[in-house]
């Protein structure tokens, strides 16, 4: 049978694949967090968008945020509550963009490798309405590149992709050089936000080819896949990782955080 919202919206089509999901997707560089506690105050009121199962919500926790997280998919904000209780943490189940939250109510709005699902008027216009005078808006993606690091795995695994309809479409990716972060022009452009600032760090992530299938399972165009095909992309991928890859995989990322201010 599909996974819930494999027709619909895709954020909800991970419901089957949760476990996966808190396993294997990445936390990030303690440098992140470090530029953003560094323009809050001490034990900020954050808003967090799109938490996942809390592999940033965790630091947030750790440097003594106190954390309201709005999460879409209700099996991954149960997760997220069992991985993090705490008196701190508040998780509502919602769509950022509908969801009531209060004006002028927090310190930060933030959010890791979850904002692209947030259509671009709101990802301005719902912290300029909710942020505090001088609150922050600080964004993370996490950005595959063209890098040798990869030992040309991603242009051989081409072929398998196309195979099953996945292959690669839009532009290539960046060289580390020419990264850019998605809403930095947006804030730039936008009055009602200063300060705009993006800091870079370099995050390669290494993985088995079992660990690899486990992170293709974890995303959503994987799950919005028919049972069939996905099945058969995440086999061949496996097999051609170990027969071809010695073992293993290495994603050459990129991570930004891009700040910014409300005037």
């Amino acid at each position: 049978m599909d996974h819930i919202g494999r027709s619909g919206d895709p954020r909800l089509s991970f419901d089957s694949a949760v476990a996966d999901y808190d396993e294997i997707r990445p936390t990030y560089p303690a440098e992140v967090f470090n530029v953003l506690f560094a323009l809050l105050p001490p034990q900020p009121e954050v808003l967090e968008v799109g938490p996942g199962t809390g592999q940033a919500t965790r630091d947030l926790l750790a440097r003594g945020a106190i954390v309201h997280a709005i999460e879409i998919n209700p099996t991954m904000a149960a997760k997220l509550r069992s991985n993090l209780a705490s008196k701190h943490l508040h998780v509502s189940v919602g769509d950022f963009e509908e969801i009531e939250l209060a004006a002028d109510g927090v310190d930060a709005v933030f959010s890791a490798t979850a904002y692209h699902w947030i259509s671009p008027k709101a990802q301005l216009d719902r912290p300029a309405a909710i942020l505090r005078p001088g609150g922050i808006i600080a964004i993370v993606d996490l950005i595959q590149v063209d890098s040798p690091d990869d030992r040309g795995f991603f242009a051989a695994a081409q072929p398998i992709y196309e195979r099953y309809g996945q292959g690669h479409s839009g532009p290539p990716a960046p060289t580390r050089e020419d990264v850019e972060s998605a809403i930095r022009r947006a804030l730039t452009e936008d009055q009602r936000f200063s300060d705009v600032v993006v800091h870079r760090y370099d995050w390669n992530q290494k993985y088995s080819a079992s660990d690899y299938h486990k992170l293709m399972l974890s995303y959503s165009v994987t799950q919005m896949m028919d049972d069939y095909d996905r099945v058969g992309l995440l086999k061949d991928m496996e097999s051609f990782v170990n027969e071809c890859f010695d073992g293993y995989v290495t994603r050459p990322l990129v991570v930004t955080i891009t700040t910014a201010t409300l005037v």
